[in-house]
């Protein structure tokens, strides 16, 4: 008679006998490798949690050569629009066996580095990085190792990637204040070192000026870390100037939230006296007082198409190297011609 296994020191063969299967259905059921019966895959279920039993991970691992697991590295958890993304990859992942692994790197090349590095050592099978912007050693180790990844929110020449042009959506926004009769237009954007996004935006910006032989003041350009209080801190610093522009451009739906609530606390009306843009169309943009002209991003799909790759990838299927997801511009009342065009 075989003898009771301790909670949480189960086998497969204890699961198997449970469950009154082979070993080998047991294997298919973990894996998802085939199709079992719908009784078995039952009673197999029903065994593992009355065992407490915990597949051996890392030996499943080396006789598969997959750990079923997918890396993340994003510059920023607090960052809405990252966690909107990771959020619907690992979703996604889920439903496919999947386990997703997430870390942050500050918008540090070195640290970000490291952390790929960690995740690698654990054992992964593909990897989502943010951006095109990384240390110089990163990307070469990742091909060394033969280790499927994804760039997001950008598009790239070289690598594979899911995102869109951070130019042309900066610049299609600028355009629309250029169109309402502002000229003298001001920016807080996202801090530019290590962050190819922010940076790609602010050219935009600056390529839609430009065009109409308008350019950005020195003074009007402010950069900030992506968070609601240094919107605001941005915001005062431009009050503070001699000058101020009747409109100002937002490098994300956080630091526009900011400029906002510093504007109304100086006594000023938006749009009435100045209008305030965001990126990214994140769920509160549409209820601030007044709602929020932005630029919406599909985060979500960024996140499953990202996943769709990674995995397509692993099971050495055909897969798109690039995909562009589309932005689109989300006119509210946080924007109006200048007083001057009234």
């Amino acid at each position: 008679m075989r003898k009771a296994p301790l909670p949480g020191h189960a086998s497969l063969a204890d699961v198997a006998a449970r469950a009154g299967v082979s070993t080998a259905t047991v294997s298919r059921v973990l894996n998802g490798t085939a199709a079992v019966a719908q009784d078995a895959l039952q009673r197999v279920q029903r065994a593992c949690r009355e065992l407490n039993y915990v597949p051996n991970g890392a030996a499943r691992a080396l006789s598969s050569r997959r750990t079923r697991t997918i890396g993340a590295v994003v510059p920023s958890i607090e960052n809405a629009g990252f966690a909107v993304a990771i959020g619907a990859l690992q979703r996604w992942l889920v439903t496919s066996g999947y386990t997703l692994i997430v870390a942050s790197s500050d918008y540090d090349p070195a640290v970000e580095l490291r952390e790929v590095s960690l995740l690698m050592s654990r054992g992964i099978d593909g990897l989502l990085l943010v951006g095109g912007e990384h240390h110089p050693d990163l990307v070469p180790m990742l091909e060394q190792q033969e280790l499927p990844f994804i760039e997001t929110w950008t598009l790239s020449d070289a690598h594979a990637c899911v995102g869109f042009d951070n130019v042309a959506a900066a610049r299609q926004l600028t355009d629309y204040l250029l169109d309402l009769g502002h000229v003298d237009i001001g920016v807080i954007a996202g801090r530019m070192l290590h962050n190819d996004r922010a940076a790609s935006r602010v050219a935009g910006v600056r390529q839609a000026l430009e065009a109409r032989g308008l350019k950005l003041p020195t003074e009007w350009m402010i950069e900030r870390p992506y968070r609601i209080l240094e919107g605001r801190l941005a915001m005062k610093a431009m009050l503070a100037r001699r000058l101020r522009p009747t409109a100002v451009i937002c490098g994300n739906d956080q630091l526009a939230f900011g400029a906002l609530i510093e504007a109304q606390a100086s006594g000023l009306s938006v749009p009435d006296d100045m209008s305030i843009t965001g990126f990214n169309d994140l769920d509160f943009a549409a209820y601030l007082d007044p709602p929020l002209t932005t630029v919406s991003v599909p985060a979500d799909q960024i996140g499953v198409i990202a996943g769709e790759y990674l995995l397509g990838r692993a099971d050495g299927k055909p897969v798109l190297r690039v995909n562009e997801v589309l932005t689109k511009l989300i006119v509210r009342a946080s924007t109006a011609p200048p007083c001057s065009q009234r």
